[in-house]
């Protein structure tokens, strides 16, 4: 039963990201539409790049007349990706062909679900859930936001922008039980904050890596334990065994108590 009521609850929860990841999808083919570009770039960048965030911006800076910067803007937003990817190697597969299109499918929710998950199969089977799931909703979205034009509006007049990271916040919340976990990610998240007026758009989130550098801080040095007296009354420590070769040690018995324990035999 347990394991039942699990999988309607994750069923319910991807459901529910699909369904933000369509209506986030729609208002990105609507922007970029209304901003001049062709109805094709949306449709061939999402199902080519499948970036969320990073196709918005994208569009913005296609719009202003800047394509380099596009890119690099692109690319920092996604280096994240880097390090899911080796944290989710074994779980996309070993072949070649799983490891192209799972790299593909790559998003921080699919990343996220299958993390939280224990077993090897389990991992993988949401993994590809996840991503197959956000990527059909995501590509379907922005073929409605297009046909629609500029109907859907702005994702955050809808508090729709908020979706993903919410969703993301309860998956991780299990994670920072661990005190070095919670250390890590409160230190990337105060960098982030604090670097954010400061850096450009995109940077803050690359910086919030430095948060690892907690992991490396020195330990405390260790006391040596110091030997714990015995308590009167508790049991004697046994002495150690004799060496072989060694001369006996002399008794402490008395000899007149010897003597006499002879003329009771």
């Amino acid at each position: 039963m347990g394991t039942l009521y699990r999988t309607r609850a994750q069923l319910r929860d991807i459901g529910a990201l699909a369904a933000a990841s369509m209506a986030v999808g729609a208002s990105f083919g609507a922007i970029a539409v209304a901003y001049g570009l062709p109805a094709w770039v949306p449709v061939v960048m999402s199902v080519l790049i499948f970036a969320g965030g990073a196709q918005f911006l994208a569009v913005g800076l296609l719009a202003a007349g800047n394509p380099i910067a596009a890119v690099l803007a692109g690319l920092l937003l996604n280096a994240r990706h880097l390090p899911f990817g080796l944290a989710v190697a074994d779980t996309i597969g070993s072949r070649w062909r799983d490891r192209l299109v799972g790299s593909h499918l790559m998003t921080d929710e699919a990343v996220a679900f299958a993390l939280a998950e224990s077993g090897p199969a389990a991992r993988r089977r949401v993994y590809w859930l996840v991503g197959v799931s956000l990527f059909a909703a995501w590509n379907i979205g922005v073929v409605l936001g297009v046909l629609l034009g500029g109907a859907t509006g702005d994702p955050a007049a809808l508090g729709l922008d908020a979706a993903f990271p919410a969703g993301l916040i309860a998956l991780i919340l299990p994670s920072l039980r661990d005190r070095e976990t919670r250390l890590v990610a409160l230190t990337g998240a105060a960098l982030a904050v604090l670097l954010t007026p400061v850096l450009p758009a995109g940077l803050p989130v690359m910086a919030a890596l430095l948060g690892l550098l907690v992991l490396f801080r020195p330990s405390a040095r260790r006391r040596p334990a110091t030997p714990t007296p015995t308590a009167p009354g508790s049991p004697a420590v046994a002495a150690p065994a004799p060496v072989p070769g060694a001369p006996a040690e002399p008794s402490h018995t008395p000899a007149h108590a010897d003597l006499a324990e002879g003329e009771r035999c």
